[in-house]
């Protein structure tokens, strides 16, 4: 039986990543196949956080936990491809970052594409291990499984995670 052996921590957590980075080179590859092949996981989480309410890219560096530069550069390169533009918004009339129908119908595919991966790994492994599999997940994990920041917080060096950590007196 594969994993019969027990495992260190450090490999559980990397055969985590691993499914995580197994189910999204497949959705990219397959996006590619459909016409989206200029998108990278990193995108997905940028349209979802402009979706959401980032409107610019101090709002957009924030929430993906990126530097203002960075989340500029995303916006520039999401714009020029047609995923994302600015729309004049309100009385203010400042310009507010938008996902547009093209970047709406890539992440309606991106969607669908994960639902047939999962569909893929259920007939690999069976529905009740897979459902196992999820609740087990979601009992470790909570109910939010993946925060939108995740990219920056994997990118952040350890010189910024100190300083944004907030500072524990050792003798209490």
């Amino acid at each position: 039986m594969l994993g019969a052996m027990a495992r260190s921590g450090a490999d559980l957590a990397l055969l985590l990543l691993g499914g995580f980075r197994s189910m999204a080179d497949a959705a990219t590859a397959e996006l590619s196949r459909r016409g989206f092949d200029d998108v990278r996981p990193a995108h997905e989480f940028a349209l979802r956080a402009i979706a959401g309410g980032a409107g610019n890219a101090s709002e957009l560096g924030r929430r993906l936990a990126v530097t203002k530069q960075a989340a500029a550069k995303t916006v520039a390169m999401l714009e020029q491809r047609g995923y994302v533009s600015f729309e004049t918004a309100g009385v203010s009339r400042r310009k507010r970052l938008q996902v547009t129908p093209r970047g709406h119908a890539m992440m309606k595919q991106g969607e669908a594409i994960f639902e047939e991966l999962r569909a893929q790994w259920e007939k690999e492994i069976g529905s009740a291990d897979l459902r196992k599999l999820e609740e087990i997940l979601a009992r470790l994990v909570g109910s939010t499984p993946i925060r939108l920041d995740t990219p920056g917080w994997i990118a952040q060096d350890a010189t910024y995670r100190t300083q944004a950590r907030p500072v524990v007196d050792e003798q209490e």
